[in-house]
């Protein structure tokens, strides 16, 4: 784990486990997804230390602050060494409420659902999704 002066945002973003993969870190910052600072950021753009980046990810925005530098992926436990997360509680609470009514439940016992219960079960969560 070497220390860079200079790295890329997709390369830090990949490297703190934002992003699965280092592209899809890229398509990310291509398409707009990534703020440095509120201002739109290119793949290539370097990362500084203290500054404050802005992720829309699937269902939230995350915000972070930059405290270190890496060159190379780390375990989960060594990120928060690396960056703080500054993401308000409401966005967690936004996406905590969105995966409670996409769950389902299924009597024990049963087996699985019918053709036609998997039809119901299906329609009510494209209903709660457009809520």
């Amino acid at each position: 784990m070497i220390m860079e002066k200079h790295i890329r945002i997709d390369k830090w973003l990949w490297a703190v486990r934002i992003f699965k993969t280092r592209s899809q870190s890229a398509e990310a910052c291509k398409s707009g997804k990534v703020k440095v600072n509120d201002q739109s950021v290119k793949a290539s753009r370097e990362v500084l230390i203290d500054c404050v980046i802005t992720v829309k990810l699937k269902h939230i925005t995350k915000t972070i602050r930059v405290l270190n530098l890496l060159n190379n992926r780390v375990g989960a436990k060594l990120v928060p060494e690396y960056m703080e997360d500054l993401t308000p509680d409401e966005e967690y609470q936004k996406l905590k409420i969105k995966n409670e009514m996409n769950y389902e439940s299924w009597q024990g016992g049963y087996g699985r659902p019918t053709k036609k219960a998997r039809r119901q079960i299906d329609k009510l969560k494209k209903i709660r999704n457009k809520l």
